[in-house]
């Protein structure tokens, strides 16, 4: 693992640095800074240690790290991410002047989606390959504009949402892969962890970074992926051993997840 392999730039209340890291354990231990850990190279394959399951991470995913958490995962492949460390008083501040209702704390996601907060993480990345000449006020200018969007992806502190336990997550993930030929509804895993739907879908994304029907999408399309290279059966009858209602619509994911088709696995398959 290479981690840090160059200086992170630093700031009154925003630091930034380019990971480069090996295939492997990559490690993000406690620091006392928040951290915005955006994909910056090609698609990755990884494995999450704290929820379990296997994810495909592509360009502009995001992970967040409070600050005094230990976060990482294991990728399958040599990969890239910018790595950006906020101070707490930065989002305190952020909070603060978005009214009093609002939480100060950064919640942990894994592959979440942003495009805010990555256009904000490319203008801190391109400031640094000009020679940083905005200097520490142009970082701080940043770095309040990521606060006010990490600020916004909290609730009020009146009401804060009820997390999803370790156990109700492995129950969710062991269910999707022994059942994923079957129909997966909303209502039928929400009685799978022992909650109500909506809870399920407010909660599975905070918890995972992504809604529980782009997780089941996604593991139908491994499912399916593996089927195909092992051979022996055509492409529709892929489709349906692995949930998806046709071919054609098998077709659709793999191309947005994989960015290939099922016909061009099914050659590699047979070469």
């Amino acid at each position: 693992m290479d981690g840090l392999s160059e200086t992170p730039w630093p700031s009154a209340g925003v630091s930034f640095s380019l990971r480069r890291d090996q295939a492997g354990p990559i490690l993000l231990p406690p620091v006392g800074d928040h951290r915005i850990v955006v994909h910056a190279s090609r698609e990755t394959w990884s494995f999450c240690t704290t929820t379990g399951s296997r994810h495909l991470r592509q360009e502009g995913d995001i992970d967040l790290v409070p600050a005094g958490e230990e976060g990482g995962y294991e990728a399958e492949s040599a990969c890239e991410a910018l790595e950006i460390r906020l101070s707490p008083r930065v989002l305190e501040r952020a909070a603060f002047d978005m009214g009093s209702g609002r939480r100060s704390g950064l919640d942990m996601r894994h592959i979440m989606q942003n495009e805010r907060i990555v256009h904000l993480a490319r203008a801190l990345e391109s400031e640094r390959r000009a020679g940083a000449p905005g200097g520490q006020l142009y970082a701080d200018t940043i770095g309040v504009a990521l606060a006010t969007q990490l600020v916004g992806l909290t609730k009020p502190a009146a009401n804060p949402p009820g997390r999803l336990s370790v156990d109700q997550l492995k129950r969710l993930y062991d269910f999707v892969e022994a059942h994923i030929d079957r129909p997966l509804t909303i209502e039928v895993l929400a009685r799978v962890a022992g909650a109500s739907s909506s809870h399920l879908r407010n909660s599975f994304k905070q918890a995972t970074g992504v809604t529980v029907h782009r997780h089941v999408v996604r593991r139908r399309v491994e499912r399916a992926r593996l089927l195909l290279a092992q051979g022996g059966l055509s492409a529709a009858e892929v489709a349906l051993a692995a949930g998806f209602s046709h071919q054609s619509h098998m077709a659709r994911w793999m191309r947005r997840e994989l960015g290939e088709t099922p016909r061009s696995l099914l050659r590699k398959a047979t070469a």
